[in-house]
């Protein structure tokens, strides 16, 4: 009976210390509310910041950051190969002033790097066939006169009957053969680079300038080259015969060298851009002529284009390379290659949504020197980061590193 009362008393004794303690530290206790509560919250942080692939960025963090946007769309791909070369003078825009017979140099009038008009003086000769020529054509037009006026004459007296139709005949025939000889005489002196007006204002000339002849610029350039100095010799076999060679750099040649790999692919008409080697200029060109024919020596095909070069900024004897463009069939999807980031192994874009970013793993195809095709993982049309991608990158990873850790 005493055990019993022993255990009743020493179950009061224990309600009333836990009742003395819950009004010590409050009542009712709540523990497990605020547990659960604590375990609620937890759960959103982390579906919030620990979602797989996807980045949480305000607009402020957006911009802060200097992060663009673009949208994806198809188009072509600026692929190209590059080709050595040189600048030339363009060889329709290049004169030689020179001479067809032996003379001497009596009169130099430019000198190097002179601007020149065409039909200019530039220089004078002596030749003593010149002389020859001029004073051969002097009387040919004498002897040409004298019998023109004579057949005119005979002609109205053979109506007449006062001369005989033989004699007619006769004085028609030397008529015919001195215009014949006339003309001969001028096609001579053309040949030797004399004008019309030259030519025909030979009656009024003094005879100490028959022998003296002046040569012309044949076309409007600079003066490139003086070969030959004044009282110089030339025209003979092994002399010089030309004076003067003048250029005209409005436009400029661009002599290419391309591989037998490559020719295939370069049409006349195609567009390239030039870059000087060692500088920054560049500038484009058009193909006028692609050899059918490769080099003996260096097996590769010529190609000429031709550029612009009203300033003169380009020079004959820069060394270039070119950009040949490449056809090939248009892309559905081209991003810039400064959206593309690589994250674990894989090329990624930031695929903007309304909370942020989505990491995306893409799958790319061909590319140029700034575009790259992407071929499955992004629809035309989407909106991705451009520049400044790095900055996700490294938020993504953080992300990962965080959530690895937990």
């Amino acid at each position: 009976m005493k055990r019993v009362v022993l255990f009743f008393v020493g179950v009061a004794a224990g309600i009333a210390l836990v009742v003395v303690a819950a009004g010590w530290i409050g009542w009712p206790v709540r523990f497990p509310a605020a547990t659960q509560e604590t375990a609620t919250t937890d759960t959103t942080t982390e579906a919030r910041h620990e979602a797989p692939g996807h980045i949480e960025l305000s607009e402020d963090q957006v911009r802060e950051a200097g992060i663009t946007f673009a949208q994806a769309s198809g188009g072509m791909l600026k692929q190209h190969f590059l080709a050595p070369g040189s600048l030339i003078p363009d060889a329709d825009h290049i004169g030689r002033v020179s001479v067809r017979v032996l003379a001497t140099v009596t009169e130099l009038r430019k000198r190097l790097g002179d601007v020149v008009e065409k039909g200019e003086i530039v220089a004078a000769i002596e030749s003593r066939e010149v002389a020859d020529a001029k004073s051969e054509y002097l009387a040919a037009r004498l002897t040409n006169d004298l019998q023109q006026t004579l057949y005119a004459r005979q002609k109205t007296l053979v109506e007449t009957r006062i001369v005989s139709e033989n004699e007619f005949l006769r004085t028609r025939l030397t008529a015919n053969d001195a215009q014949i000889k006339l003309d001969g005489a001028r096609q001579k002196l053309f040949a030797l680079g004399l004008s019309e007006s030259e030519i025909a204002d030979l009656p009024n000339q003094p005879p100490e300038s028959l022998r003296t002849q002046f040569l012309r610029a044949p076309i409007s350039g600079r003066v490139s080259e003086r070969r030959v100095d004044l009282g110089g010799l030339i025209g003979r076999e092994g002399q010089e015969s030309e004076l003067y060679v003048i250029v005209n750099l409005d436009d400029i040649w661009v002599d290419l060298a391309v591989s037998p790999e490559d020719i295939g692919a370069v049409r006349e008409g195609v567009s390239v851009k030039i870059r000087a080697i060692g500088t920054e200029d560049e500038a484009n060109a058009g193909v006028i002529f692609v050899s059918p024919l490769l080099d003996r020596e260096t097996r590769n095909a010529r190609v000429i284009a031709t550029m612009p070069n009203k300033d003169h900024r380009w020079k004959p004897g820069t060394f270039v390379t070119a950009e040949v463009p490449l056809s090939g069939a248009p892309s559905t999807v081209i991003v810039s290659k400064k959206a593309l980031q690589t994250i674990k192994g894989t090329p990624t874009v930031f695929v903007r949504d309304a909370d942020g970013f989505e990491a995306r793993s893409v799958r790319t195809g061909r590319e140029d020197d700034d575009d790259i095709e992407i071929v499955a993982g992004l629809a035309a049309g989407e909106t991705i980061a451009v520049q400044n991608t790095f900055t996700l990158k490294a938020e993504f990873e953080k992300d990962e590193a965080e959530h690895d850790h937990d």
